[in-house]
């Protein structure tokens, strides 16, 4: 089962609550909330705050993503706000093990994220610690970019070594999804696709999902 999962990275944060609720109406099950910091990646978005605010008004899982610098530091506060998970990047965090466990031990579920330069290779060691691994399809800090094909590759790359493994941790991807592209990344094996412009711009965001769904179900029921 595919989850297509709307970032509010691009919603229009004047009617999010609305939003959000017509979404969560049309099935939608997670919403994804990037955190930027302007260090680790240049733009600065939301914190806790938004998170807490969010969850006062939605069941669906809270999907946090920590593009920040020392990610390790936020764990406390971004669980006591109502996160349901919390992915942080390889890149931030120098003991990743202790980072990933962390998380868990707030009751979170635990992600572990790769910028596009980054090889799946770098997440070898947490590849039975993490909950979920997410893959950046563009280079993290701004909405709407265009997606990167390799992103495909490093997909198969990383669902062939989870299937090796016995693992059912799911693979996320994060940047630049579209309708076109979408049967690609469902063949590349990722089960949970973020996408923001792709929703929140369109003119009936609940219909592009449903959509997205539709092309995600098909894709799946061609071998390739």
């Amino acid at each position: 089962m595919i989850e297509i999962v709307p970032s509010i990275l691009s919603a229009d944060f004047t009617r999010l609550g609305e939003e959000i609720a017509r979404l969560e109406q049309a099935g939608v099950k997670m919403f994804h909330i990037d955190v930027m910091d302007g260090h680790f990646v240049p733009n600065i978005t939301v914190g806790p705050p938004v998170v807490a605010s969010l969850r006062r008004i939605t069941r669906a899982s809270l999907d946090v993503h920590l593009m920040v610098a020392e990610p390790e530091r936020y764990i406390g506060a971004f669980a006591q706000a109502g996160a349901s998970q919390l992915s942080v990047h390889v890149e931030a965090c120098p003991h990743l093990d202790r980072t990933l466990r962390a998380i868990q031990g707030e009751g979170m579920l635990a992600g572990a994220v790769i910028n596009p330069a980054t090889p799946v290779a770098a997440l070898e060691e947490v590849l039975e610690l993490a909950d979920f691994f997410l893959l950046m399809s563009v280079n993290p800090g701004f909405g709407g970019q265009d997606f990167l094909p390799q992103t495909l590759r490093k997909a198969r790359q990383l669902d062939r070594r989870r299937r090796e493994l016995g693992l059912q941790s799911p693979i996320e991807i994060d940047g630049g999804v579209t309708l076109d592209n979408l049967p690609d990344i469902v063949h590349a094996g990722c089960d949970w696709v973020v996408a923001g412009s792709t929703v929140f711009h369109s003119p009936d965001p609940a219909e592009t999902v449903a959509g997205m769904r539709q092309i995600a179900r098909e894709a799946l029921s061609v071998r390739v």
